[in-house]
């Protein structure tokens, strides 16, 4: 058990509790591990009705993934730190998503990144009036991971291509509209929805209220129809809209080019599986082909905010990123 997490069990309800607000919450290779073992283990516990998966402190759910780890040790040459962190991280958001039973999420604050992959794959998904979701992988590096292709591809016309270029932040409105999120309840009433939940598991009553203004899905995003990262930039600069481009010009071009294909290519999945071994493609190179030790060393390590982009980002780079891994592909056996 990781000091982290609080796993337990509660009425009728399997009960997983963020415990490390001091640090927003950040997803741990341990944690995850700990949350996908406390899910099989309640997948037959007859005792276990529901999930309600909660977190301590205002801040945040989960702000992320916990990756100076996996920095650390790229640096010193071991690149299977980050692989395996990935690996068994992926599997637990598909465990999430395919769980037999109801999974309750309530999400406050800062869900990103890893916190995404843990509540943004629940079934039943709550935000109040501090949510703000985004996924900010491009920025360190990487790529919207953790299932974050599989939701951004599902979001109404190129939304999705829109957050994943921009890391633009998710309010609760626009959090629903674009599919991250079901339910908005003010967060002083939560208490008492989980106490009513954990006693008797009826989920009837979730009814939520109706959500704030959904700004970001009222935008203009013809833009983001374009056929790749350069033409995106070119009519968001015939169109003046700096808003845009300037978190894109912060991004590392090949997570971006990459993210924009993920993105679109899960379109065409039928299985959030097949969206996270593609995205896993990426992040098992990540460390040795892309930009994510840099990214990693600006934004997290050295925090001076001022990375220095130098992964190819052409079509034949993109593709050897995220070419097959043969006996290494991402697999969801037990």
């Amino acid at each position: 058990m990781t000091r982290d997490l609080s796993i337990r069990k509660e009425g009728v309800a399997g009960r997983i509790t963020f415990t490390r607000p001091q640090a927003l919450n950040a997803l741990s290779h341990e944690m995850a591990l700990a949350i996908h073992a406390a899910l099989r283990g309640w997948e037959d516990d007859s005792e276990v009705k529901l999930v309600v998966i909660d977190a301590e402190g205002e801040r945040a759910f989960c702000a992320g993934g916990d990756i100076a780890a996996v920095y650390h040790a790229a640096k010193a040459g071991d690149h299977a730190e980050g692989q395996s962190f990935f690996f068994d991280e992926y599997r637990m958001n598909a465990e999430i998503a395919n769980y037999p039973k109801p999974v309750v999420a309530f999400m406050q604050g800062f869900v990103m990144g890893g916190g995404v992959g843990v509540g943004g794959h629940a079934s039943h998904r709550i935000v109040g009036d501090s949510t703000r979701i985004a996924m900010p992988e491009s920025g360190i590096g990487l790529i919207p991971d953790v299932g974050g292709s599989w939701l951004l591809a599902r979001a109404p016309g190129h939304l999705g291509e829109y957050l994943m270029l921009t890391a633009d932040r998710m309010g609760p409105g626009d959090a629903i509209k674009a599919g991250f999120a079901d339910f908005y309840l003010p967060e002083a009433e939560w208490p008492a929805l989980i106490e009513t939940l954990i006693q008797t598991g009826d989920l009837s009553v979730l009814h939520g209220q109706t959500p704030p203004e959904a700004p970001l899905s009222a935008r203009d995003l013809s833009a983001f129809a374009g056929a790749d990262t350069a033409a995106i930039i070119a009519v968001l600069e015939t169109q003046g809209d700096e808003a845009a481009l300037k978190p894109i010009r912060r991004n590392s071009p090949l997570s971006m080019a990459a993210g924009l294909r993920l993105v679109r290519e899960s379109r065409g999945d039928a299985r959030i599986e097949d969206s996270l071994a593609r995205e896993y493609r990426f992040t098992h190179r990540a460390t040795q082909l892309g930009d994510f030790v840099e990214g990693v060393r600006a934004q997290v390590i050295d925090k001076d905010r001022n990375p220095q982009w130098t992964a190819d980002a052409s079509d034949a780079a993109v593709d050897a990123i995220l070419a097959p891994l043969g006996a290494e592909e991402l697999h969801f056996d037990r």
